[in-house]
């Protein structure tokens, strides 16, 4: 999730079990604990694949943060012991606030590696897009209240109400995945399609209108399922272009990739490029992590030692307007193929003028 979402979850954790005695501080230690796993960011791993790949690593991993809260817990009782308190629970509120941010990171559709140094497919159950107000704001509308009328009294339960809220919001959108994928087996069992594998994940902003990815072959099919559909979903079929996989085999960034997303890629050759997207997130024709594998030589692919990102033109708010109306008009329709199949035309951007202008082999 996004940072401000995860400062005002650690706030809230923090307020609701030690707000009574450290009281508008609880806020702060909160915010400022909710963040720490993702100071990974700063760490260059190398490449564009690198920096994916291992962010949401081992600062995610619930071994090594329930090591940290054992840490901290002893830190702060011996150096800055409180009375009005526990070690029991100063230790339970650490180790929430730690755990709670890989669990909740681990509800989007990146891929957390909760179980680091283990190496099991990234944990990615997809439920919620990377930023949902609808989350997000209970916490924020807690912690500003308790910012301004402290955290005894009445307002003391505040965070409590706003996590009530915000987790029963969080299942919700289970359910949500959960309607998706059903409607769409049921359709691919119609048309007699023998899925390889299938994702589902909300479109941004929201859970109520949710894209269902279905790896078929060669190819692979894309559909929009939302609460209000009264008719079974449209299945869009796509060109995954599986044969230039090939080239990569040999790549372990490639490996890592495959391994990172789960096998959920596409890829196409733009111009003598050979370029790989991540499927899963974003919206459809629209990816925020698409990756320059290799470049074709006098009929010969080159495998780029060095991975760097493709650039990705800005997001369109006039199709972000469409899946809005998509939500509450189900009869709407919603020219996927045409969006998808832009990923394979060449985007000479402002971002790769500037990457042709810097270096020759961008």
């Amino acid at each position: 999730m996004d940072s401000i979402t995860q400062a005002v979850l650690g706030a809230s954790i923090q307020g609701a079990l030690l707000g009574r005695w450290q009281g508008r501080k609880a806020l702060l230690y909160g915010a400022v604990l909710g963040t720490l796993p993702d100071l990974d960011v700063v760490i260059d791993y190398g490449d564009a694949v690198a920096q994916m790949t291992y962010h949401r690593g081992f600062s995610h991993s619930l071994f090594v943060l329930f090591g940290v809260a054992i840490l901290l817990t002893w830190l702060m009782r011996r150096f800055r012991p409180h009375q009005g308190y526990s070690t029991q629970r100063l230790f339970a509120c650490v180790a929430l606030v730690l755990l709670s941010h890989p669990l909740l990171d681990s509800f989007t559709s990146y891929g957390t590696q909760l179980f680091w140094p283990l190496m099991p497919t990234p944990t990615a159950w997809s439920s919620i897009f990377i930023i949902d107000p609808l989350y997000t704001v209970p916490l924020i509308a807690a912690v500003l209240l308790g910012l301004a009328f402290g955290l005894r009294d009445k307002m003391a339960k505040a965070p409590l109400v706003a996590l009530a809220l915000s987790s029963l919001y969080l299942g919700s959108t289970l359910a949500g995945k959960s309607m998706a994928e059903q409607r769409v087996e049921a359709q691919l069992a119609r048309q007699g399609i023998q899925a390889e594998a299938l994702f589902s994940t909300p479109t941004p902003l929201n859970s109520l209108l949710w894209r269902v990815i279905v790896l078929d072959g060669a190819d692979y099919h894309e559909a929009l399922v939302g609460w209000f559909d009264s008719q079974p979903p449209q299945l869009s079929r796509m060109p995954r272009g599986t044969a230039l996989a090939e080239v990569l085999a040999d790549s372990p960034a490639h490996q890592r990739l495959a391994w990172f997303t789960d096998g959920v890629l596409r890829y196409d050759q733009i111009d003598e490029h050979l370029v790989v997207t991540d499927l899963r997130l974003g919206m459809t024709g629209t990816h925020p992590f698409r990756f320059d594998f290799a470049v074709r030589h006098n009929g010969a692919w080159q495998v780029n030692q060095h991975i760097a990102s493709w650039p990705m033109e800005r997001v369109d708010l006039q199709r972000l307007q469409v899946l809005w109306r998509r939500i509450w008009q189900p009869d709407l329709q919603v020219p996927l193929t045409a969006w998808a199949s832009e990923l394979g035309k060449p985007q000479l951007s402002a971002a790769r003028q500037t990457c042709a202008a810097e270096r020759d082999d961008c």
